[in-house]
């Protein structure tokens, strides 16, 4: 077994010469020897590439995989040994201050490393690595644990009174009580020995909550396809150079070593995490490949080439038609669409936001239709109501006293979109928080050092990066919009939501069967006509245009890159400074916010996007144009530009008469809209195109 472990050790040698790996030791070494410092421990880090090093010897590398602390102690031995043959540091004695952590880069890709809570415990094992994927939904704050301490042999005359015999460094699983205790004894003359406090080596720790990334086809809500397994929470420790590496809401693979812990009664299985890389597998997240799309699409992308709306027109009129019959909320879905086209993939540091608030006197349809699109984003969250929208405190479970933040549905939301539901079902607090949040894009949490042990109090600050969907019911409203005198023409009562928090919103959809030409005897049929066939296409157009036919569609708009052309941006400036003069209030200023600027680009960079081009062009910034003031007419009552609530679908698109129609209505009102901008803000450049 020796002879075994020396040749082990050779090939550890031989391994660190040819990775560049000795090097970088002989330079921590000389950096530890010009601190002239006396250390307990001193430690290093060691990038192990198992395949590489399986490739050296089969033996080392299926030591390193299945017998970490064995592989640690011969890496232990080779350092010690080249300190002592270079001399590297001077103020080394023993072999126990070196502690060597072995980092690796990888483990393979093969079934029994991979560690699935849900089929636990087939293929388990202690105290070897295996590779775990979850997304983040708590963290505590960063705390200090002992990564190293001296003893001292209590008796003065034993020669380990003095010198560095006993060091105890923390091992994967260890406590902090097993670190550092008062009940250890001297192994010459069984005295107790006790610590050398001053040596004690103090490292960072975190502790990441984590679930499986599986659990998130749960928290959509989508009905359709129904999970029956449990998805059971697990904590990961972040030691070191891992703690703050891991972001809230963000989904990694973890490479580490399974153990077992004590939180009172309770025996929990946690993660001592050895290295982790975040994971970019989300469904057609970011495909840019043509070929990506169905036929049926592309079928439909060349016979409407004629026109620069008909395209998505269709797509809103067809979308969901599982839900809600073709033709029926198409400004809705139209909305939708373009919601779902502007969230982004997670590796992105910000996104352009583009928020829907819903009004209608249908709230259980239209609450389908929007569970039923979650499913059409990799990040799609439905909030619900006994659960929290943004990060809340509370104290770590696994007895630290540490603070530990836990992630709301928007955090795990991130890149995706948030369905908050009925907005009346939450409190006024947690709806004056949804408009900050909506306002700056942020969340804030407060942790008291006083609470949680710490020295100073703390805040830790989440930047939210998905869209938030929002429905309110407007049955209760509509008879006060009748009774009301002062009521402005074209608006609609809902002056149970905050003024403020429906300014928030990017949109505001009120919509209604009468909009779109359809009475609720057809939308009744249809739900009847589900129910009694559940699964069976009711129309050719769901079985034209699938659900995954979609949800690939929307993935390619999502990867494609629009540029904003100068006519378009001259319309949507014109626009946007004629509406803030005409919708003045003398009292209360301009009834535009500053943030519609950002809106109207956000809706026809997405519209672009939708049509599968890579110019926002004028047409695109008319439909943009359209779409908010609809929204703004139903909020604050119509303008000069005088756009009826159906304005964006005036016609049933039941043939190319219809769409033909619709085509000569929106050139109209492109039209109409040059006029407005040339009357109101002249100054803007705004031109009629030559005929």
């Amino acid at each position: 077994m020796a002879a075994e472990d020396l040749a082990l050790k050779e090939l550890a040698l031989v391994y660190l010469d040819r990775t560049g790996g000795l090097h970088k030791f002989i330079s921590d070494c000389i950096r530890y020897n010009d601190s002239k410092q006396c250390f307990a421990v001193y430690r290093f880090v060691i990038c192990v590439n198992p395949s590489d090093l399986t490739e050296l010897d089969a033996r080392l590398g299926n030591c390193v995989l299945h017998q970490p602390i064995k592989a640690a102690y011969l890496f232990q031995s080779v350092c010690f040994t080249s300190i002592n043959t270079l001399s590297l540091i001077q103020q080394l004695e023993t072999e126990n201050q070196v502690n060597v952590v072995l980092k690796l880069t990888h483990i393979p890709p093969l079934p029994n490393y991979s560690l699935n809570l849900c089929q636990f415990p087939r293929g388990y094992q202690l105290l070897r690595y295996y590779m775990i994927e979850g997304v983040v939904i708590a963290m505590t704050t960063v705390t200090k644990y002992t990564q190293g301490a001296r003893f001292l042999c209590s008796e003065s005359s034993c020669p380990f009174s003095t010198g560095f015999q006993y060091i105890r460094v923390h091992t994967v699983g260890a406590t902090e009580s097993a670190t550092v205790r008062n009940d250890f004894t001297c192994t010459l003359c069984n005295s107790a020995l006790k610590e050398d406090v001053k040596f004690r080596v103090l490292g960072d720790k975190q502790l990441v909550e984590m679930i499986d990334a599986a659990a998130l086809s749960i928290i959509k809500g989508n009905q359709v396809n129904r999970s029956y397994t449990r998805y059971q929470s697990f904590t990961v420790f972040l030691r070191d150079e891992l703690t703050g590496s891991m972001k809230m809401g963000d989904r990694y693979y973890v490479i580490g070593i399974p153990t077992h812990i004590y939180s009172g009664s309770q025996l929990q299985l946690c993660m001592e995490a050895n290295s982790l890389r975040p994971c970019n597998k989300n469904n057609y997240c970011s495909c840019k490949d043509p070929s990506f799309i169905s036929e049926n699409f592309k079928y439909l992308l060349s016979i409407t080439a004629s026109s620069p709306w008909r395209f998505t027109a269709i797509l809103a009129d067809v979308f969901a038609a599982q839900i809600v019959p073709p033709g029926t909320y198409n400004m809705l879905k139209l909305s939708m669409l373009l919601s779902l086209v502007q969230t982004c993939n997670k590796e992105k540091q910000s996104m352009e936001s583009l928020d829907i608030l819903v009004l209608t006197s249908d709230p259980v349809t239209v609450d389908r239709l929007l569970t039923y699109s979650l499913s059409l984003v990799p990040c799609g969250v439905r909030h619900l109501p006994s659960y929290e929208i943004f990060a809340t405190v509370s104290k770590d479970e696994h007895g630290t006293g540490t603070a530990r933040v836990q992630a709301g549905s928007a955090l795990l939301a991130k890149g995706g979109i948030c369905y908050i539901g009925e907005l009346f079902s939450h409190k006024k607090d947690k709806l004056k928080l949804l408009q900050t949040v909506l306002e700056t894009r942020s969340t804030t949490v407060f942790i008291s050092g006083k609470k949680f042990g710490e020295d100073v109090d703390q805040q830790m600050s989440f930047p939210i990066q998905c869209n938030f969907w929002a429905l309110a019911d407007a049955d209760t409203h509509l008879k006060k919009a009748i009774q009301r005198e002062d009521a402005v023409i074209g608006s609609v009562d809902i002056s149970s939501v905050p003024a403020n928090l429906v300014d928030a919103f990017g949109l505001l959809i009120y919509c209604n069967e009468s909009s779109n030409y359809y009475s609720p005897v057809q939308l009744i049929q249809h739900v009847l006509s589900e129910a009694m066939n559940p699964g069976e296409p009711l129309y050719p157009a769901r079985q034209k245009f699938t659900t995954e036919d979609y949800e690939k569609l929307l993935a390619f708009a999502r990867s494609q890159q629009a540029e904003l052309t100068s006519e378009a941006e001259r319309l949507i400036q014109g626009y946007y400074t004629a509406s803030r003069r005409v919708r003045t209030d003398p009292v209360h200023g301009s009834k535009i916010s500053p943030t519609a600027l950002k809106t109207l680009m956000s809706l026809s960079e997405t519209h672009a996007k939708l049509s599968l081009r890579n110019k926002v062009l004028e047409q695109d910034a008319v439909i943009a144009i359209l779409l908010y003031e609809i929204s703004i007419t139903a909020r604050h009552g119509t303008s000069v530009l005088c756009v009826a609530p159906n304005a964006a679908f005036p016609f049933d698109l039941c043939d190319e008469h219809s769409l033909n129609q619709r085509d000569t209505y929106l050139v109209q009102f492109h039209q109409q809209l040059l006029q407005f901008c040339s009357t109101y803000a002249p100054g803007m450049s705004v031109h009629f195109p030559e005929e």
